[in-house]
């Protein structure tokens, strides 16, 4: 028995789980997936930020039920085949697959021509299920929307249709060092291109490095209160620790709260006492 679940699943989303849930009911269930994102390969300029990468998509997919993860590289070539083609070739003679689940909206082969009734009607000797697209208060779950939900900084209903707290990962990269001199060390993290970020704010989370986690307020932003041209940052304050030495690790930043607008403040100590509120919020939040 082999039951392959099909679809990119960036992000492994409520919808994405009922999917694999599917699959499960009819034996161990591998899940196919395809990298990069087909958009990329005929539209770059139109590829969409990711919700997770690669690596962590095949965790996400494992901890949601597959027992395998195949991960199919997306081409102009692979993206040429039929329809019939891909059922024989990938379903058929390297799956081995007996029976398939899709999304009920899923196309596939050349110039999308293949869908459900294709798979239902290919004599392939697999068995095929559907699954409808998840709905929340009225609209579609789907990768596209909690994109736009993490952009708008809506972090607390984005983890709802994902069913877990958002996060990046990414190495701790130097910074301009300026919250070390006012008491606050924050770790900057180094993003992924395409990493979906996060509207500029103030954010209560995790930053886990290696085995150790703690409890953070994290910016984004370009910091309005200093002056000087700067880009677009990602930081954390791990609350409470001062003696840090992350540098080159590799960080996993979990948003779990949205606490404010970033805001341009008249002077140092108008920060300091509102950072201070920041993090005794995020405490009482995250506890």
């Amino acid at each position: 028995m082999n039951s392959v679940a099909i679809g990119i699943f960036d992000g492994v989303h409520q919808g994405h789980q009922k999917i694999l849930a599917e699959a499960a009911k009819h034996g161990p269930v591998t899940a196919l997936t395809f990298h990069p994102h087909p958009t990329s390969v005929f539209a770059p300029e139109r590829t969409p930020p990711f919700l997770v990468s690669l690596e962590d998509r095949i965790e996400l997919l494992e901890a949601n039920g597959a027992s395998e993860v195949v991960v199919i590289e997306f081409t102009k070539e692979f993206a040429a085949k039929s329809p019939a083609e891909f059922i024989q070739q990938v379903l058929v003679e390297t799956l081995k697959a007996t029976h398939v689940t899709v999304g009920s909206n899923f196309t596939f082969g050349f110039k999308a021509s293949g869908n459900l009734e294709t798979l239902k009607n290919s004599g392939a000797g697999f068995g095929v299920s559907s699954v409808d697209l998840a709905e929340d208060r009225g609209s579609a779950i789907s990768s596209t929307r909690i994109r736009s939900l993490v952009m708008d900084g809506d972090i607390e209903r984005a983890n709802e249709l994902l069913t877990r707290p958002f996060f990046l990962r990414g190495p701790v990269v130097h910074g301009e060092k300026r919250g070390r001199e006012i008491g606050y060390p924050t770790a900057n993290i180094g993003l992924a291109e395409h990493a979906t970020i996060p509207a500029d704010g103030i954010y209560a989370g995790w930053l886990q490095v290696g085995e150790h986690r703690w409890k953070s307020a994290i910016s984004i932003g370009t910091n309005p209160t200093f002056p000087g041209v700067r880009g677009r940052q990602v930081e954390a304050y791990a609350i409470g620790e001062s003696g840090l030495d992350l540098y080159d690790q590799e960080a996993k930043l979990e948003f779990n709260f949205r606490l404010r607008d970033t805001l341009k403040f008249d002077s140092l100590d108008a920060l300091l006492v509102q950072m201070k509120a920041d993090c005794s919020e995020a405490i009482t939040l995250l506890n």
